[in-house]
């Protein structure tokens, strides 16, 4: 720590007689101190502490008003990282210094001034003082640092889920803009469900990769203009499977829930469903939100395969699978949820050809 920077640091002097102020603010100046504070009204020391960002208190003991350990309780409660104080005290008793250390006071200097020994003292608590701050800041700055880093990778984690996602979607013919409006359905119906914002943000991150399967289906059966056979529907419905294999033992709660979704959203709460043929809450939760959005944005867009619903019809064929393809609960919800869903459905409507 340099002289210049030792000397540079801000002090603030509170004592209610006067001749001591001017004392040790000479004695101070006199060694090259050049911001140096102070008051006789001890009222007056905590605000003049947090408007100046002291670096040092010199603190008298007997004040009136408020007395030295009242100021030292103030400092406390109010900067949890408070300056050291040194304590200018005529007081000789062991009890007195205790009480003022235990309270925060850092160091004693006894009336009358010794100016070799109280200008040794300062510097030494403003040393430690600086260092304390530059440490600070270096934490600060690395803190800055680790988040900077943390955001770069996670926004790089998803790019590379929407490239994944996109890279099963571009496959899947004619699909246009369904993985964007399927995932705001999912975000917002997961929301409705008391979901906090953190997790509900995941949601609409992996639920793009619902289809991520696909990868693995031939061309021959997944761009197939017209009705499959039973035997292409089965390898059609391996998807789920080979999406699930694709995710599977990935360690991060994003890509757990991108598994489960994966591998969950053609379950059917009445147990119909595929690849597991599981029934009602043994669904993975997160499957069955993305299977009511998936539904709902399949019916109301064109497919190579069949026109747009209108909404009031898709919305009657959701009812009507209330209990049978999808949770009754859930299904309440997407109804009371559904001029939300509207807005990102035009939103992110597909181009018109």
């Amino acid at each position: 720590m340099s002289l210049q920077e030792i000397n540079s640091a801000i002090i603030l002097v509170v004592d209610d007689q006067v001749p001591n102020v001017k004392l040790l603010c000479q004695i101070l100046e006199k060694a090259g101190f050049s911001r140096v504070l102070s008051t006789t009204d001890s009222r007056q020391a905590l605000p003049l502490y947090q408007e100046n960002a002291c670096d040092l208190v010199l603190l008298d003991i007997n004040m009136p008003h408020m007395d030295g350990y009242e100021v030292l309780q103030s400092l406390r409660e109010q900067d949890t990282d408070y300056a050291p104080v040194l304590m200018l005290t005529a007081l000789d008793d062991k009890e007195s210094r205790i009480k003022a250390l235990e309270l925060g006071a850092r160091d004693f200097v006894s009336k009358p001034f010794d100016r070799v020994e109280l200008l040794s003292r300062i510097r030494n608590l403003l040393e430690m003082r600086l260092l304390h701050k530059a440490v600070k800041q270096q934490n600060m700055e690395l803190e800055q640092k680790v988040r900077e880093r943390t955001h770069e990778l996670h926004d790089s984690r998803l790019e590379i889920i929407r490239r994944l996602s996109r890279a099963a979607d571009y496959r899947d013919n004619e699909t246009g803009n369904h993985i964007l409006r399927m995932s705001k359905y999912s975000q917002l119906l997961g929301l409705a469900t008391g979901m906090d914002e953190r997790e509900a943000e995941m949601l609409l991150t992996a639920s793009p990769m619902h289809d991520i399967g696909k990868i693995g289906i031939p061309d021959s059966i997944l761009l197939k203009p017209g009705k499959l056979t039973p035997e292409e529907w089965e390898i059609m419905k391996t998807h789920a499977s080979i999406g699930a294999s694709i995710l599977e033992g990935m360690t991060s709660d994003l890509m757990r829930m991108a598994h489960e979704i994966a591998l969950n959203h053609h379950e059917k709460w009445d147990g119909s469903g595929y690849p597991n043929g599981l029934k009602g809450e043994e669904i993975s939760y997160f499957g069955r939100i993305v299977a009511i959005a998936d539904v709902f944005d399949a019916l109301t867009t064109n497919r190579p395969y069949k026109a747009a619903w209108p909404v009031e019809q898709a919305m009657e064929y959701i009812a009507s699978q209330r209990g049978q393809h999808f949770d009754p609960k859930l299904v309440d919800l997407f109804v009371e949820i559904l001029p939300k869903v509207l807005t990102y459905k035009d939103r992110y409507a597909d181009p018109k050809n």
